[in-house]
């Protein structure tokens, strides 16, 4: 549990809801309800085992996040998801509720990796190596995603479009409830987008002529975008994804948001094992092009 302020609030809520869902607490100290909710939510915290994040804002200190929020009445719980609220509910619910509640928007325990030294790809490891590895993890267990989203990953990172698709046929079904795997089928969709459209080398000279005649086309901007995910060009493809949020955020209802979110997904490489208590280190890139997008979608 984390107390949240204006200050702190981009990092610990804004950014960190983009690779975990974060449960925000609006409370006061003089609030009965609150007092009996309070630990309720930080038992389950312990429960989930790191599903989600639990923060607590003091709604009479923060007046201007409650205000973002709309807060009328205390407690008030609101769970933000991609930089985004997506549910809520208000007073002081008993456990079982609270977590028929979180059960509706999180993953199943199961989804998460239970032997990360297995799945990770270590950097003194083949490719081919890794990709078997991954291969009888899946074989193993069909219902692990986080091995099927690292199989199915590495296989389109060597370019076996056919094999990937293969491997993705399973799950194919779950792009609508589990994000990695959207972020997988829109990777999939780029290269299909590159391949029946013959896009070549001269692509990218093409899409910059028509961005240069017209810096609000994204049209262009976004199948340059697509065309770089391809050749696997990640911050490239970033950048152009992020000129059309700046200038547009809702543009094709949020097709470019989604998209960086999805690039985002790929770019990042499994979580090291830590001792219990410690946070995994992040990825310098990655944490840099996630405070971009969360400067955009607050501004």
């Amino acid at each position: 549990m984390i107390n949240v302020t204006l200050t702190n609030f981009e990092e610990e809520v804004i950014a960190a809801s983009m690779t975990l869902p974060v449960l925000i607490d609006f409370w006061a100290p003089w609030c009965g309800p609150c007092k009996s909710l309070g630990p309720i939510l930080e038992k389950v915290e312990v429960a989930y085992a790191g599903r989600f994040k639990l923060v607590k804002i003091d709604s009479e200190q923060e007046e201007q996040l409650g205000a973002a929020f709309d807060i009328r009445s205390i407690p008030t719980c609101i769970l933000m998801m991609n930089g985004q609220p997506v549910d809520g509910f208000t007073g002081a619910l008993p456990e079982g509720k609270v977590k028929e509640f979180l059960d509706k928007h999180l993953p199943p325990a199961e989804e998460e990796a239970t032997e990360p030294e297995e799945l990770a790809v270590e950097a003194d490891t083949s490719p081919e190596a890794a990709l078997e590895k991954l291969h009888q993890a899946v074989a193993t267990d069909p219902a692990n995603d986080t091995a099927r989203f690292d199989y199915v990953k590495q296989l389109l990172a060597l370019g076996r479009e056919d094999d990937a698709k293969v491997a993705f046929a399973p799950v194919l079904a779950q792009t609508s409830v589990v994000r990695r795997f959207d972020s997988l089928q829109r990777w999939m969709d780029a290269i299909d987008f590159v391949a029946s459209h013959a896009h070549g080398t001269s692509a990218g000279a093409r899409f910059d002529s028509q961005i240069a005649a017209n810096k609000r086309d994204f049209e262009a901007r976004f199948d340059k975008a697509r065309w770089l995910m391809s050749q696997q060009r990640w911050t490239e493809a970033l950048d152009e994804l992020l000129d059309i949020l700046m200038r547009d955020k809702a543009w094709s209802d949020g097709l470019a948001r989604k998209t960086y979110i999805a690039i985002l997904d790929i770019m990042e490489a499994p979580k090291p094992k830590v001792a219990d208590g410690q946070i995994p280190p992040e990825d310098p890139t990655v944490a840099t092009y996630r405070r971009r997008l969360s400067s955009v979608v607050l501004s």
